[in-house]
């Protein structure tokens, strides 16, 4: 699987049961198809995979270290919601990551080439995607790990890939809201790429805090 990929874009036959139940379940979370709340059960989730409940028990056991579900002794797994703690410390963490990963790359002539390359790519993806929000959380989220992850540093990519199911449960939530301006998350995520065509880290920063405050302040969470 592609590192920049979420774990149900993984379609590898091979992969372990639980891990597909894990994946497929995590998308319905992700995706609002199964919502903050609701009470998943191993009967159940294995009847839906037409699984043993021991592949389905880890599978629970994946979706709570990914931070989508709380298990419930002897009753299953809750739906978690995002919480306005979570929310802030999540987007903290990952400008945090985004920002250092952008100083570095500055400094280096070829991975900052080569990022750019990649950045222009998600741009296009997210121009001709304006008009359906569910793809264009796909490349919202795509571009900023692009950023996070293109240095290769694999401490940050352990810790990415286990926040990734809740960023991008965020992202979702942002750019499908009603009052969401997705050409302006677009504009604004041209900027940051031209932030670091000129190699300003300094503007960089700026925007980063700005965007995630602006893109993520008009959409509901659990207080």
């Amino acid at each position: 699987m592609d590192p920049l990929e979420l774990p149900w874009h993984d379609k590898s036959p091979s992969r372990p049961l639980a891990d597909r139940i894990a994946s497929a379940v995590a998308r319905r979370i992700a995706d609002g198809d199964i919502e903050p709340g609701e009470l998943l059960t191993e009967v159940e989730i294995a009847a839906q995979h037409g699984a043993s409940r021991t592949p389905t028990r880890e599978a629970m056991l994946t979706l709570s270290s990914w931070g989508l579900v709380r298990l419930v002794p002897k009753k299953g797994s809750l739906v978690t919601s995002p919480t306005a703690r979570e929310r802030r410390e999540l987007l903290s963490v990952r400008s945090m990551l985004e920002s250092h990963a952008a100083s570095r790359i500055m400094g280096d002539d070829e991975l900052r080439t080569s990022l750019l390359t990649a950045l222009d790519e998600s741009l296009a993806a997210q121009a001709g995607s304006v008009g359906r929000p569910a793809e264009f959380a796909v490349h919202d989220h795509a571009f900023h790990l692009r950023i996070i992850r293109h240095e290769g540093n694999s401490v940050v990519e352990g810790i990415i890939a286990s926040l990734a199911p809740r960023l991008y449960r965020l992202s979702r939530l942002a750019v499908t809201a009603p009052s969401a301006d997705l050409e302006a998350l677009h504009r604004e995520h041209v900027e940051l790429a031209d932030a670091v065509r000129r190699r300003d880290i300094d503007t960089f920063r700026e925007l980063i805090e700005r965007h995630l405050t602006s893109g993520h302040e008009h959409y509901e969470v659990t207080p």
